[in-house]
């Protein structure tokens, strides 16, 4: 009687939710939904099978697992890393690489972890550029550092199935003792270039106050001249209209002279006069 009920009443309703839970993870566990910028790798049994595309993929419930990919570009930050430079200057550096995932079969295959590895290989590559270089260099050629670390990490990340798009070292620091003696140097530097001016102005301003001395006497003797020359014309003329005037006394003399002399004349009783041309 026992039997029969919990077989009956009992049992059935919970292998029946049990299985529909089974069945509903299942269905769960077998769908895969891959975003338009990722692609995932898929094992089953720990073996590896495909590359999951975007969209909707099933895989076989409970035995598979997926990895994802992304496949944008994407940053590694390289932490601050000290070196020697080849003048034995220490110096520290930063830097950021952008990547981005070629192949994603490789980048699963044949690297445990290709961001850890990637920021790996591009800090003892930052620490050996900056060793093979001057102190002047590393802080001068930022472009020249970038293409060299660049090109040392684009072999190796190849094999991985990762792209070095660019690499861009933020900052290069010499040691606090270094940049205390370049603080010094440059403020040396600036001083001589503030004095160099400055005599600079001043042998300006010299030549430019006796350039302008020289031309006020210039043009004071010029004024000078012109003056006499002008004054010289004004007597010239001034002789010249009172020879005039008096040639002009002379000749009204003459005129009133012979006015009177015609006027005697006249009181005359002859009728033939005979005048002299200086009259007429």
């Amino acid at each position: 009687m026992f039997a029969p009920l919990l077989f009956g009443g009992t049992v059935f309703p919970i292998v029946a939710l049990l299985l529909l839970a089974i069945a509903a993870v299942a269905v769960y566990q077998s769908v895969e939904i891959v975003n338009a910028y990722e692609k995932r790798a898929l094992t089953v049994f720990g073996e590896y099978r495909k590359l999951l595309a975007p969209g909707i993929s099933f895989v076989p419930p409970f035995v598979s697992r997926t990895y994802t990919f992304d496949m944008r570009t994407q940053t590694l930050d390289v932490p601050r890393q000290e070196a020697i430079t080849r003048d034995n200057s220490p110096v520290t550096a930063d830097a950021v690489v952008y990547i981005k995932v070629m192949d994603a079969k490789k980048a699963f295959l044949e690297v445990d972890d290709y961001k850890k590895a990637t920021s790996n290989l591009a800090q003892t590559t930052l620490r050996a550029v900056l060793g093979d270089m001057e102190l002047d260099d590393t802080l001068n050629k930022r472009n020249e550092i970038n293409a060299k670390i660049r090109k040392e990490l684009d072999e190796p990340t190849d094999e991985w199935g990762i792209r070095v798009e660019s690499v861009e070292v933020r900052e290069v620091n010499p040691s606090p003792d270094v940049q205390q003696a370049m603080e010094q140097q440059t403020s040396a530097e600036r001083k001589r270039r503030a004095m160099i001016l400055e005599a600079q102005g001043e042998r300006r301003s010299a030549i430019e106050k006796a350039e302008g001395d020289k031309q006020s006497n210039i043009i004071r003797a010029q004024g000078e001249k012109q003056s006499q020359i002008l004054e010289a014309q004004g007597d010239a003329i001034s002789t010249v209209l009172r020879a005039k005037s008096a040639e002009s006394m002379g000749e009204r003399a003459i005129i009133e002279r012979g006015m009177e002399t015609l006027e005697e004349i006249g009181k005359g009783e002859s009728t033939t006069f005979v005048l002299p041309q200086e009259m007429t």
